[in-house]
């Protein structure tokens, strides 16, 4: 049977006509494009593991890596039984314009395993990571140099940790074994930062694109993200995350929140923590003191803000629901929640768009750092941050001296303080989003393109195209 006879997901048809829309601008032969745009290698498996009871279980799961112009792929791994194999090669390829688009040096990959990760147990859990760590192991689908997988939805931490242990269990000679998976403990070679990374990225983004005054015009707005209106869908890793640097660091009002079983309002705002501690007590988001439950998370995505963040799943916003959609700016933590229909009807509605392919790729650019930390088996920091800090000392000796006036002690140490490895972390991610997203910008401006997704879009495809003929695959 010809396999592009088969009906494709909306999910992996939208990203499939965002590619086709701004490989129309460029200037490289259909071919190429067509390589660009292809995913490279796909694998289905299907395992057995043992539950609890001793019963056998079998497990469907895939693994698709989307594009090798640079190597190792890099990409997620999620536990959810919505998992499909369109759904793998759709999140692939944005990794891969991802990638490109903030500067980091890997190809697109995703991971998917067809299970509830709410109703399995601790010890199935464990069982099924580390026979699908096995599974890719096989296969030659992990390693430093090969595929390097990290946390996604329905995974974290601990499963990373497992990945890295199988792997070096079966990797008898491997000089940077650890590098094979970031998103790991900071006890196993973690990075500092790299939790909260994708969430911190969404809000690095979400003030740079507010910055821009002629842009904020447009929309009806104020610069800058002090007193505007937020609500956030999905109070997960990203959600959560993304809510608290808003709310905290940026002085947004977070007035509603959404969560599978609703969602919750207060026009006066939510306190972020409070409603996180509040779900992981209760299990559920409704009932919090002060705020009014609302009946399901689509009604929530239509209530009136400045900006909404849906950082849940994909295909949140279609064109059910797009003309409701009462925000000024839509800013995509989460990948895809917006389908390319829904898109169109809410660009013709004057809605700006933060597209998914720049705005969540925090969490890529600090793994990339993670990975860097790996191979180099060193800390970042660990070189300097001391001969920094004996430098402001010395300086701040001198203009004490100069000025007869001293510092007292808690201000002394604030400018002595060397740099540590979440400063670093910090730091560059913040400097990744906000050049990213000028170079959008500069070039949505400069060639008269209709939006940001097409332009982010425009400017991945150019760059990988670029790559291959540097390598010279198309003379």
């Amino acid at each position: 049977m010809d396999t592009r006879l088969l009906p494709r997901s909306p999910f992996l048809t939208s990203v499939g006509r965002y590619f086709d829309r701004a490989a129309k601008l460029t200037e490289h032969p259909q071919g190429l494009l067509d390589q660009v745009k292809c995913c490279n290698a796909v694998y289905r498996m299907r395992f057995p593991v043992k539950r609890d009871d001793g019963t056998i279980e079998v497990v469907e799961a895939y693994r698709a890596e989307h594009s090798h112009h640079r190597t190792p792929t890099k990409g997620g791994i999620r536990f959810s039984l919505g998992v499909t194999q369109d759904e793998v090669i759709a999140l692939a390829g944005l990794m891969t314009y991802k990638c490109s688009i903030v500067g980091v040096p890997f190809g697109g990959a995703k991971g998917g395993v067809r299970v509830d990760s709410h109703a399995i147990s601790d010890g199935f859990r464990e069982r099924l990571v580390r026979r699908y760590t096995t599974e890719l192991y096989k296969k030659n689908f992990i390693g430093p140099a090969i595929d390097v997988p990290a946390p996604d939805y329905g995974t974290g931490e601990r499963e990373m940790a497992w990945i890295a242990d199988t792997y070096v269990m079966l990797s008898h000679n491997e000089l940077n074994p650890y590098a094979c998976v970031t998103g790991k403990p900071l006890s196993l070679h973690g990075i500092p930062g790299r939790r909260e990374a994708t969430g911190l990225g969404v809000y690095y983004g979400i003030r740079e694109c507010m910055s821009h005054a002629d842009d904020m015009k447009a929309i009806g707005l104020t610069t800058g993200v002090a007193g505007k209106r937020v609500i956030v869908q999905g109070l997960g890793n990203v959600g959560y995350h993304a809510a608290k640097f808003l709310q905290t660091e940026g002085g947004a009002v977070i007035v509603a929140i959404a969560e599978k079983e609703g969602g919750i309002f207060n026009p006066k705002g939510l306190d972020v923590d409070a409603v996180f501690q509040h779900l992981h007590h209760t299990k559920s988001i409704h009932n919090f003191p002060g705020a009014q439950n609302i009946a399901t998370p689509g009604e929530v995505l239509e209530l009136e803000c400045e900006v909404l963040v849906p950082a849940a799943l994909e295909n949140q916003i279609t064109a059910d629901n797009a003309a409701r959609i009462n925000a000024k700016i839509v800013a995509e933590a989460a990948n895809g929640p917006i389908t390319d229909d829904a898109d169109e009807i809410l660009r013709k509605r004057g809605i700006l768009i933060i597209p998914d392919i720049y705005l969540n790729a925090g969490g890529v650019s600090v793994s990339y750092f993670e990975w860097l930390k790996n191979l180099s088996h060193v800390s970042f920091g660990r070189m300097s941050s001391k001969h920094e800090e004996l430098n402001n000392r010395h300086l701040l000796d001198m203009v004490e001296k100069l000025t007869g006036k001293s510092l007292d002690g808690a201000e002394r140490q604030l400018i002595l303080k060397g740099p540590q490895e979440i400063d670093y972390v910090y730091s560059a991610l913040a400097d990744t989003m906000s050049y990213s997203y000028n170079r959008i910008r500069d070039a949505w401006k400069s060639r008269g393109i209709s939006d940001l997704r097409t332009t982010a879009f425009y400017l991945a495809v150019d760059r990988i195209a670029r790559t291959y003929l540097a390598l010279g695959i198309f003379p």
